[in-house]
């Protein structure tokens, strides 16, 4: 029996590259408006499985439910057959935010959150344009629309690619370490949009280094090693009670984060 309240259910997931085992069995579900923080060393498969969600890496073994309907499956690199048009309808659901933005730097900042509404969903001209300014004003943009992406700060074209995976209307969005290529100065900018997002109760999950952030905006944290969902609970239980001896060598060397109240 499906779940209403479950967004993301993916069961038993392999995703090899060679003879490379980058995940290895991984199994979670992400509920409606939770704020899931996927954390973890570099290299244990945190943003392969974050591709795998929205169908940018194929899987060798497992299953993938959007919203209870499969989008995913595979047993021993057999793949089961799923009609394309449902494949491209599940992957509107999901939009992704990713590390370097992925701009088009030949667009606006307007032009670039118009985009994927006039090419993919067949919007008019004119409600493209109204929905890209409403939403670069929800982003704090509104003065930046006609400048093009190298004219603009690093804090924000990230927030323009925040926009622009908004305008596909998606129930879920999935951010790829949206911080990683900004210089720290720039990070609160992005973490306060996502922080307003979250607020709005929209179900995201977030691949992050930025430990203090995690802990403060997410329902649930994911640590991830070697390919495998090692351990995950609230924030509290993650930072402040956790006895595995490998989240807390983690966590020891990891910096703090000065989050602003601007972004609380």
């Amino acid at each position: 029996m499906n779940d209403a309240s479950v967004m993301i259910r993916a069961e038993g997931i392999v995703k090899i590259f060679g003879h490379h085992r980058v995940l290895n069995g991984v199994s979670c579900e992400i509920r409606r408006g939770e704020v899931v923080a996927i954390i973890g060393p570099s290299g244990s498969g945190k943003s392969t499985f974050l591709r795998c969600l929205n169908g940018l890496e194929s899987i060798n073994e497992g299953c993938i439910r959007i919203e209870g309907d499969l989008f995913a499956q595979a047993d021993n690199g057999r793949h089961t057959k799923i009609d394309k048009n449902e494949i491209r309808k599940m992957t509107r659901k999901v939009g992704m935010v990713f590390q370097h933005f992925n701009l088009f730097p030949h667009k606006t900042v307007l032009e670039n959150v118009m985009e994927a509404p006039l090419a993919v969903n067949g919007m008019s001209r004119s409600d493209a344009i109204r929905m890209a300014e409403s939403l670069l004003s929800k982003v704090g943009l509104a003065d930046r629309k006609n400048f093009y992406p190298s004219k603009i700060s690093g804090g924000q074209k990230q927030r323009v690619a925040i926009a622009r995976a908004l305008g596909m209307h998606p129930d879920i969005m999935l951010f790829d370490e949206p911080t990683s290529a900004l210089d720290p100065e720039l990070t609160g900018e992005v973490l306060k949009v996502i922080r307003d997002l979250a607020r709005e109760q929209m179900t995201m999950v977030i691949v992050t280094h930025e430990m203090e952030f995690a802990r403060r905006i997410a329902d649930r944290i994911l640590f991830m090693d070697e390919g495998k969902i090692v351990l995950e609970g609230t924030p509290d239980t993650i930072f402040d009670t956790c006895e595995n001896e490998r989240v807390r060598t983690f966590l020891s060397r990891m910096p703090a984060l000065n989050i602003d109240e601007d972004c609380e």
